[in-house]
Order: C-alpha cells, then sequence, then structure tokens
C-alpha cells in the first residue's frame, strides 16, 4: 500500500490522464447530483456518430447518465465538464459539490478547480507567442534566454524545443513539488535552487519534466520582461476574458470565495489550498467555462492568442516517442482515439484530477476536472472513461472492427519478455528504490501473448494484445496500443499510448533490475535479521542454561562486531522505510534532511562494515574448526551483507545529499 501512494506523490502534476489506478468501485454515502446552470452558449448545428448526436440535449443527457453515479461510486465530491464545438460552448455542466459541508454546488462558470499540469498548455502557449515575436527559437541553446547555466550534457545543449516535447533528459524531482501553507520563493530562485541531474541524452528520451516546463515559464518572463503571472494574465486570460483565472498563489481575495475545495474522498474532510513551487508547470486555478474559451482559441487558428501558422506549427507531432503511439506535438501531446487525433494535457495535484482534449479536424472540445481523487484512484477511471465513451458516442462511425492478429505475434511478444524501467523517474537519490520496487515486468499469457500486469483494464483485469503491425499490438477489447521499437533485431524500447508521448520504458541493466535483486534483497534482510536476533536470543539462551560462548581472543570479536553491524544494518533499512513513506507527505520534506543525512552516514558505516565484517568472519571460520551449520551461516551472511550492499550502492542509499 504504501508503494501504490508514494507513487500516487510522485505523479502529482505529472498529467497522465488515463494512467491512474483502476477503479475498484465501492458504495458511497455521498451521491453527487447535477447542478445545472440555466443560461448557455449558442448551440451549434448537430454532429452526428456513433450513438448520440453531439447536441446540448444529447450531451446533457449522456453526462446525467454517467458522472453522478461515476462520482458517487468513486467517493468524488463534484466535478466540472465543458464541451465546445465550433467556436462555441455546447454545454457546461457542473456535478456534486465544491464544498461538501456547505453544500455548496459546483457552478461550471464561476467555481475554481486545480487543472494541474494541463496549465503547462498555458505556459507553451505562452512560448509559442514569444516565438511568434522572434525573442524564441526553438532550436537555440537555452542557456541564452537564462540568469544561469545549464550544462551541456555530452557536450550537447538543451533547446526549447526539447523541453516542449518533455525531452531535455532531466530526472524527476520530487521534493518541494507542492506544499501547503508556505511562502513560495520566486520563479528564478527555485530553478537555480536545484538543477536536476540529467540522464539522458537530449532530444534522445521522452521522460515528463516539471522542472523543464517551469523553466520555459522562466524564460517567457526573462525575454518579454514581464513576471510570468502577469504575462498570463495580459497575454492569455485577459484576450480571452478568462475572469476565472489565475496562476498566483496564493489564490488572489477576489477569487477565493469561487475556489473549490480539494478532499481525497467525497465523504472525508476538506483539504489544504495545494501551492506548487514550480509554477508553470501546474499552479493555475481555472473555472471550466474559462477553460472552454482556452480550447476554443486553440480550434479557431490560435486567435485572438497565436497566428494560425503559429498554432498549426504548435499542433504538428514531433515524432519523438516509440513509432506506431501517440506522439509529443509542441506542448500538447496526441491521443489518437478510433482514428481520431485529440491533442491533450491531462494533469494531477494531490487532490485535483483533470483532462482536456481538442480534436482540430471536428472542430470538437472536452474538459473535465474533479475536486478529489477518490476511492483507490477512481478519478483516474472516470477522466478516462469519460473521454473514450465521447469519441465512441458522437465521433466514430461505428463499432471497432475485430483486430486481426499477425502471424508474427508469438515470436514478437517472446522478444517483449523482460524486466523494465520507466524513463520518468529518480535517479540520483535514495528515492530511486521505489522504481526498483516499480519496475514494469513483461511476461506472456496463456496465448502467447504479451502479459503486462502495469497496464490493466479499467476494471484491473489482464488485457489481451493483438499484434495489429508488426511490434504494434492493440487491445482487443478498447483503443489502448503498446508498440516496441526494435534494432538490431532486440527490442530496446516499448511503450503504451496512454503515456507514450512524454514517457517510454528502457531494458533495465542485468545489476539494477529486480528480476534477482529484490529476492536477493529479501534474502539479505532475512539472513542479517536472524543473525542480529542471534546476539540476545544466544544470550539469554545462554543465560538460562548457564553456558558460556564457546568463542574467545579474534572469534569472540568477531562474533560481536558482525552482529552489532547486523543491528546497525537492521535500524538503517527501518529507518529508510520510514523516510521513503514519508516522502508522500509534502508537509515532511523539510523535516526529512536531518534524518536522511544521519541514514547516509550510518548506512555507509553499515552497509560497507557488515560486508567486510562478514568476509572476516568467513575466513575466521573456514581457518577454525567450526562445525557446518557455522560456515553455512557464514557463507549466507557474506552473501546477505553483499546484496544489501549492492542494492544500497544501486540506489543511492549510499551517498550525501537531501534532494530527492
Amino acid at each position: 500500500m504504501w508503494k501504490r501512494s508514494f507513487r500516487w506523490g510522485l505523479a502529482a502534476l505529472c498529467g497522465l490522464a488515463a494512467a491512474a489506478p483502476a477503479l475498484t468501485q465501492q458504495t458511497s454515502s455521498l451521491l453527487p447530483q447535477p447542478a445545472v446552470r440555466t443560461e448557455q452558449a449558442p448551440v451549434a448545428p448537430p454532429l452526428s456518430a456513433g450513438d448520440g448526436t453531439l447536441t446540448k440535449a444529447d450531451v446533457d443527457a449522456w453526462l446525467d447518465g454517467y458522472m453522478p453515479y461515476a462520482l458517487g461510486r468513486g467517493d468524488v465530491a463534484g466535478a466540472v465538464v465543458v464541451v465546445v464545438k465550433d467556436g462555441q460552448v455546447l454545454t457546461q455542466r457542473g456535478f456534486g459539490y465544491a464544498d461538501v459541508a456547505r453544500r455548496k454546488r459546483v457552478d461550471p462558470v464561476t467555481t475554481l478547480f486545480r487543472p494541474g499540469s494541463t496549465s503547462k498548455l498555458f505556459t507553451w502557449t505562452a512560448v509559442m507567442q514569444q516565438v511568434e515575436a522572434g525573442r524564441i527559437d526553438l532550436d537555440a541553446d537555452v542557456n541564452r534566454y537564462i540568469d544561469f547555466k545549464l550544462p551541456p550534457y555530452k557536450g550537447k545543449p538543451i533547446t526549447m524545443r526539447q523541453i516542449m516535447t518533455h525531452t531535455a533528459g532531466f530526472e524527476e524531482i520530487i521534493k518541494n513539488l507542492l506544499t501547503f501553507d508556505k511562502p513560495l520563493k520566486s520563479l528564478g530562485d527555485t530553478l537555480k535552487e536545484r538543477i536536476p541531474e540529467r540522464i539522458f541524452e537530449p532530444g534522445s528520451t521522452p521522460a515528463y519534466s516539471n522542472y523543464a516546463t517551469a523553466l520555459a515559464g522562466y524564460i517567457v518572463e526573462r525575454v518579454s520582461g514581464v513576471p510570468f503571472n502577469d504575462y498570463v494574465e495580459r497575454n492569455i486570460f485577459q484576450r480571452l476574458g478568462m475572469r476565472y483565472a489565475t496562476f498566483r498563489q496564493p489564490l488572489p481575495p477576489a477569487l477565493k470565495p469561487y475556489m473549490s475545495q480539494g478532499y481525497q474522498l467525497g465523504s472525508g474532510k476538506a483539504e489544504r489550498y495545494e501551492e506548487i513551487g514550480l509554477a508553470p508547470a501546474g499552479a493555475m486555478a481555472a473555472s471550466g467555462a474559462d477553460m472552454a474559451k482556452f480550447m476554443i482559441a486553440h480550434l479557431n487558428g490560435g486567435a485572438p492568442l497565436l497566428k494560425p501558422e503559429t498554432e498549426r506549427l504548435m499542433q504538428t507531432a514531433q515524432n519523438k516517442s516509440v513509432p506506431g503511439l501517440n506522439q509529443m506535438a509542441l506542448g500538447f501531446y496526441e491521443q489518437w482515439i478510433d482514428g481520431h487525433r485529440a491533442l491533450a494535457h491531462g494533469g494531477d495535484t494531490v487532490y485535483f484530477h483533470s483532462d482536456l482534449l481538442i480534436f482540430p479536424a471536428e472542430k470538437v472540445g472536452i474538459f473535465i476536472s474533479m475536486n478529489s481523487p477518490g476511492k483507490e484512484g477512481a478519478a483516474g477511471a472516470i477522466r478516462g472513461t469519460l473521454m473514450d465513451e465521447f469519441v465512441d458516442r458522437y465521433l466514430s462511425p461505428g463499432p471497432r472492427p475485430v483486430p486481426v492478429e499477425l502471424s508474427t505475434a508469438k515470436d514478437h511478444a517472446k522478444l517483449l519478455v523482460g524486466n523494465w524501467s520507466n524513463s520518468r523517474r529518480v535517479e540520483s537519490s535514495f528515492a530511486s528504490i521505489v522504481y526498483l520496487l516499480g519496475e514494469a515486468k513483461i511476461g506472456i499469457d496463456a496465448d502467447g501473448r504479451p502479459s503486462i500486469p502495469s497496464v490493466l483494464s479499467l476494471g484491473g483485469a489482464p488485457r489481451k494484445w493483438i499484434e495489429v503491425a508488426p511490434f504494434v499490438w492493440q487491445d482487443a477489447y478498447g483503443h489502448e496500443k503498446i508498440a516496441a521499437q526494435v534494432v538490431d533485431g532486440k527490442v530496446v524500447r516499448w511503450s503504451f499510448n496512454m503515456v507514450s508521448p512524454f514517457m517510454v520504458f528502457d531494458r533495465t541493466p542485468w545489476y539494477a533490475t529486480g528480476s534477482w535483486l529484490i529476492p536477493g534483497l529479501l534474502f539479505g534482510i532475512v539472513i542479517i535479521l536472524l543473525t542480529a536476533l542471534s546476539w540476545p536470543v544466544g544470550w539469554f539462551a545462554r543465560r538460562r542454561y548457564g553456558t558460556a560462548l564457546m568463542l574467545t581472543g579474534t572469534d569472540r570479536r568477531a562474533y560481536r562486531l558482525v552482529r552489532g553491524f547486523a543491528w546497525l544494518v537492521v535500524a538503517v533499512l527501518v529507518g529508510w522505510i520510514g523516510v521513503v513513506m514519508s516522502v508522500e507527505n509534502f508537509d515532511a520534506h523539510a523535516a526529512l534532511d536531518l534524518p536522511i543525512l544521519l541514514l547516509q552516514i550510518l548506512g555507509t558505516i553499515g552497509f560497507i562494515g557488515l560486508f567486510a565484517l562478514a568476509a572476516w568472519n568467513l575466513w575466521l571460520v573456514w581457518k577454525g574448526k567450526r562445525g557446518w551449520f557455522g560456515k553455512l551461516w557464514s557463507v549466507l551472511l557474506l552473501l546477505g551483507a553483499f546484496f544489501i550492499l549492492w542494492v544500497a550502492v544501486m540506489f543511492k542509499l549510499i551517498s550525501l545529499g537531501t534532494a530527492f
């Protein structure tokens, strides 16, 4: 449970619209009801496809049949949904509560939600305005625009195009990504305080980066000469008439009365306002109606925000991910659903969960935001299903054809088997240990098809993957696809459509894979714990039966040192578990510095010392006249100490520094 919770904290601001945990539906005591605005924008002519007609009446009826039940079953307090078509608002609906205790309904026009990483689209729009103005070159070294230096990686600089396609090569950062009730530093100071490690060559690997997005916002601030918040207000919000939107933290007094509360569960208590240190990456608060205005602009050739040619450039796929899957555009990412190309961006804070899709060819857009993750990540399932069903009902020509499997399916599936590492990860600190525990594994199912436990169906069941093109697999009963990149006859990378524009999976090196490290680590923990316990247990046994320890001199010293260091290692491992579990608590980040440093110092002494002592102990035991059990245990002890030391080195438990 702690591992999944930690990952949820890590995913804050991620924007993975459909990659949340599968929904396990449970009965809720709270059953939200829709709050409908009487005033609506003019309705566009109907668009017919699938099972429904894209009219206000049909969409409202469909939403009324889905949203209240979904929110109630998922224990989500409230939501807003807006649909636009042909430059007009088709419908905008509030469901449930903005404030449960006060029974304040969600108003789609005025209630503010936190769209999380969907905020990035406003940052990218600001960047493209400066590209259009000639102040930013998409392919220039971004160091020319900032007042600090990003060192080159293998001689290569970072460009704005790489930042906008999440291929700048930064590792993930977690510490102080989100805070509560604390004064925030300026954007420039925040960026300079900690520059994440570069773990990929620029342009080579999609790896989602909040830091890089915040850097883009700072570049807008620098080249325009206007603070980022002011810039967005003047050049985006005011142009669109977005009165209920802001990036400012804390909220301006005029907007506070309109802010929805955030909840963990709709049946729980209201939580505090989340403040985002890397503000351009996810700090916005906005109403559904104002998000509709933003979608309309990007469906209207960019006007009044961008010129048509700039908008076309922004919407063009950049082909940076695995071939055959969704790609990044400039800031937007693709979501192909039933042959329809959407440009999208999802967003998650701890409490708010959102998604935005626009369909440029159809001139249609849809936005949803919820103020609670709900039970077992229900919000992720609710928004993912909403988007898929919207396309199926209103845009698709009819039922999807049954996928036809290639004759190469079983042979190609075998090439996928193995352990894989997510490109979006922490690598330079102790937090990397979570990726050992969460390593993606691919096997083969009973029918010879890929089995991927990390990519399950909505209900949590395994998907049935049908190879429909060489190294491209289609979910037999859904929209999802996976695809692999092959080099010299070997699969070197894969991803799936939900995340492929900004995350991929590469083979885990043999020396860092959990296939042997996790069993080895568990073996080591058991051996070291039993060794540590043998000291007090042996003392009590000798005291009970009046016997003495039958060791003298060097053997006695080795006995005591080994067990003393075993207790030190056990204590350090328990400490690390406590620290990792605390990482999900953003309030605790500042208080973790001292424990982390202490564990790093004691761990370095303990892990290395125990391995050295275990080797010395083995030499003494085998040199002396010990029995077979003593000799066997000395070997097991050395192996256990080795496995623990190896994991500590690989995953930075032996290091100095409090960043993560």
